[in-house]
């Protein structure tokens, strides 16, 4: 019987293993542009409703591909989500699940109404999302070690379980839970400035994050934005909805800053962290523009920003799975 060659090539790991929940993002942005068009109605009529229509069946779709996906990948590669869960980054990722939930459950609403599925859809996604939250901030209780708490795993990516709970207020005041939706949104609110205040120490004893990594600096956007707009459901007079404006705006300017860096780098799914705080910045600009707001006049640009930025998004997506250089192991 001849021996084994020891040099002989090993089979190429598939690449289901390396789609884990930080695809959930492309759910994020689509359905937040949705959102935008929806808000965009006012002014734009029954077109925009039906582009909101048509963004937002796309993100169902792309949601439940990704679930197939992953659940699949879970039965395959076990370790593959026991290797996201540990990861000092990437674990934080696990809260573009619930997060894409409550997007999806906050578009149901507001193109076809209050509606029990669209509850169902909207509690879940909030315990789910509540359940994340307190994970992810109970590993900080485990100290400098392995899992617990490092500052290389202090990025704009932990903002994101603090962005699934300030969501909440979009769709529960219309589905009749304003009083659940108001405490979760108050943990998100008080969450925020202490997950910024974490990034702001880690940038400067570390430095910045890595290259990879550079587009993650756009989410800083998106709680202020959403915080904005909740305030609006949640019956708060337009001055603190534009003072999250003004807000808003200028991490959007701070995170131009990398945008040069970040444009040297090669496309991955992380560049979908420009997607939804961009739609997020939009929708608010839309509806704040009846209230007075002295930027209205960037609403509409805005929209079409974010619009043609996430078109972008999902073509190199599209030519990044046919060319085969995105599932791939971190570098």
């Amino acid at each position: 019987m001849p021996a084994e060659n020891p040099t002989a090539p090993t089979a190429a790991p598939s690449p289901l293993k390396f789609l884990g929940p930080q695809w959930f993002a492309t759910v994020m942005g689509l359905a937040g542009l949705a959102l935008a068009w929806t808000a965009a109605v006012p002014q734009m009529g029954s077109a925009a409703r039906w582009i909101a229509l048509g963004i937002g069946a796309l993100a169902v779709l792309v949601f439940a591909g990704l679930l197939a996906l992953n659940i699949r990948r879970e039965q395959l590669h076990p370790e593959a989500l026991s290797a996201d869960l540990n990861h000092p980054v990437r674990h934080a990722f696990l809260a573009a699940l619930p997060v894409s939930l409550i997007l999806l459950a906050t578009l149901g609403a507001a193109l076809f109404g209050a509606a029990v599925p669209w509850l169902v859809l909207w509690l879940l996604g909030c315990v789910i999302q509540f359940a994340v939250t307190l994970w992810v901030l109970s590993r900080w209780t485990r100290g400098n070690v392995p899992g617990g708490f490092q500052w290389p795993g202090i990025t704009p990516v932990l903002i994101i379980p603090v962005v699934g709970n300030v969501l909440a207020p979009l769709a529960g005041v219309a589905l009749g839970e304003s009083a659940l939706a108001a405490a979760q949104f108050g943990l998100g609110v008080f969450l925020w400035p202490v997950v910024l205040g974490l990034i702001v120490v880690r940038i400067g004893m570390q430095g910045l994050w890595p290259e990879r990594l550079l587009p993650s600096a756009f989410i800083t956007v998106a709680p202020p934005a959403v915080i904005g707009s909740a305030l609006l459901h949640l019956g708060a007079g337009p001055a603190w909805s534009q003072a999250c404006w003004g807000i808003a705006a200028f991490f959007l300017l701070w995170s131009a800053s990398v945008l040069r860096a970040m444009l040297a780098q090669p496309f991955t799914v992380a560049w979908w962290a420009l997607s939804f705080p961009l739609a997020a910045f939009a929708a608010l600009t839309l509806r704040l523009a009846p209230t007075g707001q002295p930027f209205a006049f960037l609403a509409v640009p805005l929209l079409a920003l974010a619009t043609l930025v996430i078109a972008w998004l999902c073509l190199q997506t599209l030519r990044g799975l046919q060319r085969g250089t995105l599932l791939l192991p971190e570098g």
